[in-house]
């Protein structure tokens, strides 16, 4: 059985110069025409991902699109018509969003966030109406596991982001130092799951102890490269702090705190200054 809108492994059961015929479940072995098949043989095996043409009918390709079904991503609109639009999403038939499935009339040269599925005929299609594929409650992550993320808006907060195409995340605008937008995709780390199942993410991988070591060394290094001082303190805009440590601010206090009572370093108003300590 074929799955539409992702790859799949067939086999070569006929071929004519650069042109295959797959073998498939369906009523009819698929071709494929590319050069790449050239030195092909029958009985070799073939990656492809398998979509549908304006009919229903299915179509099989070497190229990679930009999303496979299932999946959240930022495309952006090459045509519309009086039932919807037409999305670039990598292959040379466009994808298209019905009128029902956007949250607004969609504009030709914007991208928008969406999630490929598959129509009630069988062909896929796309939707921005995020909230009803994408899940609040995680079911299978854990804290500080690996994700991937895309960045889907800003909030009072701070970010919403979709967690590997199925859940909603958050990250905290009073931890997040760097701009980021809409359709990014990066990776991230679970910072904690939340009582009510919802997702809390971070951008950095080090546990909270591990990174403030690290940060204690960096802002011992910056001291002593700079004459014994440095023109931070914690007072400083959190923003100053992460252009230079790359950190929150409540890490870089836990640093120069943990500093300050090894002795190593002295705090004043105007920032802080290496602790000079007396030969033995």
């Amino acid at each position: 059985m074929l799955k539409t809108g992702h790859f799949n492994t067939l086999k070569i059961i006929r071929k004519r110069d650069d042109s295959v015929w797959l073998e498939s479940a369906e009523e009819q072995d698929l071709m494929l025409q590319d050069p790449a098949v050239a030195d092909k043989q029958e009985g070799d095996t073939l990656d492809v991902f398998i979509y549908t043409d304006g009919q229903g009918g299915l179509l099989a390709t070497l190229k990679t699109p930009k999303a496979q079904v299932g999946e959240v991503a930022f495309l952006p609109v090459v045509a519309t018509t009086r039932v919807g639009a037409f999305l670039d999403w990598g292959l040379p038939k466009d994808l298209f969003v019905p009128f029902s499935e956007q949250k607004q009339k969609m504009q030709v040269g914007r991208s928008y966030l969406v999630r490929l599925f598959l129509d009630e005929d069988n062909r896929i299609a796309a939707s921005a109406m995020l909230d009803d594929f994408i899940l609040d409650e995680a079911v299978y992550l854990k804290q500080d596991d690996e994700v991937d993320i895309i960045i889907a808006g800003q909030t009072e907060l701070g970010y919403k982001a979709v967690v590997n195409h199925k859940f909603w995340g958050l990250l905290y605008k009073n931890e997040t130092f760097q701009p980021l937008k809409i359709g990014q995709q990066c990776q991230a780390y679970i910072k904690q799951i939340r009582p009510d199942k919802r997702i809390d993410l971070r951008l950095d991988r080090a546990k909270f102890a591990d990174k403030v070591d690290q940060v204690s060394d960096a802002i011992m290094q910056h001291i002593q490269q700079n004459g014994g001082r440095m023109a931070l303190n914690d007072k400083s805009a959190p923003e100053a702090i992460y252009r230079q440590f790359g950190v929150s601010k409540k890490i870089f206090k836990q640093a120069i705190g943990r500093l300050y009572k090894a002795r190593q370093i002295d705090i004043t108003e105007n920032g802080i200054n290496q602790v000079n300590t007396p030969s033995a």
